[in-house]
């Protein structure tokens, strides 16, 4: 790749303007399936839908192992990897569908689901296919047009909001409606990816690439195979604090894990690492995460209330789970950010060969072998917590999970902190950090003193305010932050002057 082909803040830039912009949209959608008087449905409805999504992502636990090979082969050049990750992708993707579809009756009688929620569960084996082609096409353009997939994100966006209002208010199909306005949206977005990546489409297929990712996969799946261990708590949730438990936690996470679209901001980063390694790059990327990750975080931890009632009224109750997944959202962004950066200095694979005994001793196993500590801790807490102080308390079952998640998160993120200083010298920006704390205090603060709104657009109205006035601070007290934002700007217009 030639040097400095990805611009590393105009493409963090874009993505991170179209993950915000997809907040709306994913309101809606939302809204649609909470608040709505023609669709709405009960909490319990609602975490009924969130256990369809917990349980489709055990069968696609393998929709990242080969991409995150294909990315690297592709920052490096090496002809025909795209291709080969997509057909590769594809066959495991029909795989797993022959295992899913059986097993459907089996599973919804074990959680012991109503019949007339099983239609809901097959139709999600659409989204496992879904799933493994948007993961390897992404894994693809984030080194070629890491940008496109901002604009492909709105444009499944846009058509999911089209189809859902078609679906659940015209023709009343309620969860069914969600489904399938979920399913045609990505299609479209998968269909968008693959007329980018047509040319490369035109290489062949080098299966000798395909033999070296099934075998560094070896320690994807063990990842991956942890992540999953770790998921589990949820259906722990599900089954011990019942369906509004699981509505209660689902909501509190779809808030707070906005804080997280903030990491997008340094999407740019990890390839370009791959290609180049220059550290200043990670610095540079730091500031832009931690410059928007602790506001939204201080936003949301002063109104938590007006962010849960724009789902329903009833969600006001899972305003204390909010506030410590806010703060659980700000480490897992910041851990992410690391994991990047220790993936992206690591050199094992650069003459497309993955010798197992290398990466068996390289940082890359020990961060996934991190899930396993983590599961090791959740799990049995979890179990012993739900069991003999929660059983159907919706409210305190949600609670205790999200404390025992977000403790062994923090755990976590300190063992990675350590591996990462050990490997390579990441300059922390602590000066331009304390500018966003003392920003975001001040502004959580007029936040927090002001009425809390609990109507969707003076709910909007005063997070736009919010935000005003944290740039406002930042840039009185930070002459980076005004050069920077001056920076983005001269090169969205000179962007804006070569399209006309």
């Amino acid at each position: 790749m030639a040097k400095n082909e990805i611009r590393l803040q105009y493409s963090g830039f874009v993505i991170f303007i179209a993950k915000m912009l997809s907040i709306s949209t994913g309101m809606i959608f939302t809204l649609l399936l909470t608040r709505w008087e023609v669709t709405g449905i009960t909490k319990e409805q609602y975490g009924m839908w969130g256990n369809i999504l917990d349980l489709s992502t055990y069968f696609v636990l393998l929709a990242s192992s080969l991409p995150f090979w294909t990315t690297r082969f592709v920052a490096r050049k090496k002809i025909g990897a795209t291709k080969t990750g997509f057909f590769a992708n594809l066959i495991i993707a029909l795989v797993s569908i022959a295992i899913y579809i059986p097993l459907v009756p089996l599973i919804t009688l074990a959680l012991n689901i109503s019949t007339s929620y099983t239609i809901l569960y097959f139709l999600a084996s659409a989204q496992i296919i879904n799933a493994y082609l948007t993961s390897v096409l992404e894994a693809c353009l984030r080194v070629k047009k890491p940008q496109a997939i901002g604009y492909g994100l709105l444009l499944a966006e846009l058509f999911k909001i089209c189809l859902a209002y078609l679906l659940m208010v015209r023709f009343h199909m309620q969860l069914l409606g969600a489904m399938i306005s979920l399913i045609i949206a990505i299609a479209i977005q998968i269909i968008y990816y693959v007329t980018l990546v047509l040319e490369d489409f035109k290489q062949k297929i080098q299966w000798n690439y395909l033999r070296e990712w099934l075998k560094g996969s070896i320690v994807n799946i063990y990842s991956l195979v942890g992540n999953q261990i770790a998921a589990f708590v949820f259906i722990l949730l599900f089954v011990y604090g019942g369906g509004e438990a699981r509505g209660n936690y689902l909501a509190a996470s779809t808030i707070a894990n906005i804080i997280a679209y903030s990491f997008f901001l340094s999407f740019a980063l990890y390839p370009k690492l791959l290609a180049e390694r220059n550290l200043n790059d990670v610095t540079t990327s730091l500031k832009m995460v931690l410059m928007f990750a602790i506001p939204m975080t201080a936003g949301v931890i002063a109104m938590p209330e007006s962010f849960l009632v724009i789902l329903d009224e009833t969600y006001r109750e899972a305003a204390p789970i909010l506030l410590l997944l806010a703060i659980d959202s700000l480490i897992a962004t910041i851990s992410q950010f690391y994991i990047f950066v220790l993936f992206g200095v690591e050199r094992l694979d650069e003459e497309a060969k993955i010798p197992l005994r290398q990466l068996a001793k390289s940082n890359m196993f020990k961060v996934f072998t991190l899930s396993y500590i983590h599961s090791a801790i959740t799990l049995p807490t979890t179990f012993y917590v739900l069991t003999n102080f929660a059983v159907n308390k919706p409210v305190e079952a949600a609670m205790y999970v999200t404390i025992i998640n977000m403790s062994a998160r923090f755990l976590m993120f300190l063992i990675l902190y350590v591996i990462v200083r050990k490997s390579t010298a990441v300059i922390v920006p602590w000066k331009n950090i304390a500018k966003y704390v003392f920003a975001s205090t001040l502004m959580a603060t007029i936040l927090y003193m002001l009425p809390h709104p609990t109507r969707i657009v003076l709910t909007v109205a005063t997070v736009v305010a919010g935000g005003i006035i944290y740039l406002t601070l930042l840039a009185a007290i930070d002459r980076e932050t005004k050069m920077l934002f001056n920076s983005i700007w001269q090169k969205i217009k000179s962007k804006v002057r070569g399209k006309f």
